[in-house]
């Protein structure tokens, strides 16, 4: 009993120890401040770009928060009642389904209260207390203001509660245990998102809110290590094996090479490419349900902001 008992700890002290070997020889450090990699000055004198008016209403308010964040997406299965939940996302780890977010108070999110709506969406933590899996961009979203949180709350009050249930992950093991998404969460999450380097201009500002933060563009268009987090070091250089396993294109001024400010701002707002060609597939919808709603200015500020990153030679 006794050799057992000592074989059971010395499995656990190396499985621990291969834990923190693992912890510090993957950690990617900090992400660098943000800054723009140009003269934002004289981009934006290409184009008379004028903020947001501001919307009194906080409701009407988190519905522009809600386009932006792309929260229809992920939410709303085919042919399905809106934010229902039931939507797969395969990835090499599994299946994941975006839960049901409408008020229903048993399936939904009626029953919580807007703190642990916060706490969910900024720090990927669940009102009992659960780890979400990164699948749900909170690695992003944790850049959000405290004012754009409560408006979104605001919002998801409004829209019609759905009894739908939830549906299972369906993950192969190990990824169905949630107890090493605390691992992940050392090495991949930064609370808070990125920082900003000195002062900015506010068009680049707002670009890179909606960008890296509302908009989650990274979550696709960033290659991942072999854990699933993102790495940074190829920022927004596209990856080979994107959301359902498809490739995601380069969004640096390498990726688009030859587009112009306003061809960026153009294709935001209908799908079309400068030769002429539409996008298809999954960024199809993000146009359709998110970009192209935003307002003129969110749409040239994304521009600015996709024209001002670092180049990086992507795949």
């Amino acid at each position: 009993m006794r050799r057992l008992l000592r074989l059971v700890a010395l499995t656990l002290a190396v499985g621990i120890t291969g834990l923190v070997v693992v912890i510090f020889v993957l950690a990617p450090g900090p992400r660098p401040p943000l800054a723009p990699a140009g003269d934002v000055g004289a981009l934006l004198a290409e184009i008379d770009w004028q903020p947001n008016p501001p919307i009194d209403d906080p409701v009407e308010r988190g519905r522009q928060v809600f386009i932006a964040g792309g929260c229809a997406a992920c939410h709303t299965a085919e042919n399905g009642e809106a934010l229902a939940g039931g939507r797969p996302l395969e990835t090499p780890f599994g299946t994941f389904y975006g839960p049901n977010i409408t008020p229903d108070a048993e399936h939904g999110i009626g029953g919580w209260t807007e703190a642990e709506f916060d706490r969910a969406l900024r720090e990927g933590i669940a009102p009992d207390g659960s780890l979400y899996y990164p699948a749900f961009p909170f690695t992003s979203y944790t850049g959000m203001t405290d004012t754009d949180v409560a408006d979104l709350w605001a919002y998801l009050q409004t829209v019609p509660p759905s009894a739908e249930p939830n549906l299972e992950h369906d993950l192969a093991l190990p990824y169905r245990w949630r107890f090493p998404i605390q691992a992940w969460r050392w090495l991949y999450f930064e609370p808070g998102g990125p920082e900003i380097s000195g002062e900015q201009p506010e068009a680049w500002l707002r670009g890179a809110y909606l960008v890296e933060v509302l908009g989650h563009c990274g979550q696709c268009h960033t290659d991942r290590t072999l854990l699933g987090g993102l790495d940074h070091d190829s920022a927004f250089s596209g990856t080979s094996s994107g959301p359902d396993g498809r490739p995601v294109p380069d969004i640096t001024p390498a990726g688009l090479d030859g587009w112009s400010l306003s061809d960026i701002t153009f294709f935001l707002n209908i799908g079309m490419l400068p030769d002429g060609n539409f996008v298809g597939g999954d960024m199809a919808e993000v146009v359709s349900e998110n970009t192209s709603q935003l307002t003129t200015s969110d749409r040239q500020a994304m521009a600015v902001y996709l024209t001002m990153l670092p180049t990086i030679n992507g795949q």
